[in-house]
């Protein structure tokens, strides 16, 4: 199994980055889905935001046509290639499940934050930092903010909680969650600094919205990316 897994994590990169090409765009879940219509849900980032994904589809072309090139043998890229393939294969049918299904496609994301997640911390190696670690900690960190605004709007919709309850709890367990996963990590600052990426999206979507949440979201910001400003001297020793 392990000499195929440079091809199994090629073709489901292959498959995840054609997501978007056979299916409509996904532009939030579509009014109806809920028994709580909310017309915008405030966890929910600015659309520029998403524009992210660009490079990481990108970015994790390159990790995948380099390790079936001439890493498939190397162990630092076989540790991660197992949660990368998991991640990536359920990614590849999020588009399709999201607009139908959205409490499966809540569940489906928290699998991928959580097998990227587990990647993010294997690739502790910098022999290959650009094509490997780099992509997996953009992935993760855009991941771990995602999962977090689907279930917010999830709990939202569902009247678990308000919609402003909804993002400030999300928000506040991305800063938990960040925090963690940087503090364990910190030579791989791309990590945080795209859940900065994605808080900033939720500060401009409620700019003159939600003045609860645009607040309690900047401060997000202020907080993880105070927090990667702390870990400096940690990722100058690589330590």
């Amino acid at each position: 199994m392990t000499q195929y897994r440079a091809l199994i994590l090629f073709l489901v990169t292959l498959a995840f980055g054609a997501a978007p090409f056979l299916s409509e765009p996904f532009r939030g879940y579509p009014a109806g889905s809920f028994p709580v219509d909310i017309l915008r849900p405030s966890i929910q980032p600015s659309g520029y935001a998403f524009s992210i994904w660009g490079l990481i589809y990108l970015w994790l072309a390159v990790f995948a046509v380099v390790f079936l090139w001439k890493r498939r043998e190397d162990p630092d890229w076989l540790l991660v290639s197992g949660p990368m393939i998991l991640s990536l294969a359920v990614g590849s049918l999020w588009l399709y499940i999201a607009p139908t299904m959205p409490i499966v496609a809540g569940v489906s994301i928290l699998v991928m934050a959580g097998t990227a997640l587990t990647a993010f911390l294997r690739a502790d190696t910098f022999a290959d930092r650009w094509t490997l670690a780099a992509p997996i900690a953009i992935y993760a960190g855009w991941l771990s903010a995602a999962s977090a605004v689907s279930t917010g709007v999830i709990l939202a919709g569902y009247g678990v909680l308000s919609d402003t309850g909804a993002a400030l709890a999300m928000l506040a367990v991305v800063i938990a969650l960040a925090g963690a996963m940087q503090y364990r990590q910190p030579r791989l600052p791309e990590y945080g600094l795209t859940v900065v990426w994605a808080l900033i999206g939720v500060v401009a979507a409620n700019w003159g919205q939600n003045v609860t949440v645009f607040l309690a979201a900047a401060v997000a910001v202020l907080i993880v990316a105070g927090g990667l400003i702390l870990l400096l001297p940690r990722m100058r020793r690589g330590v």
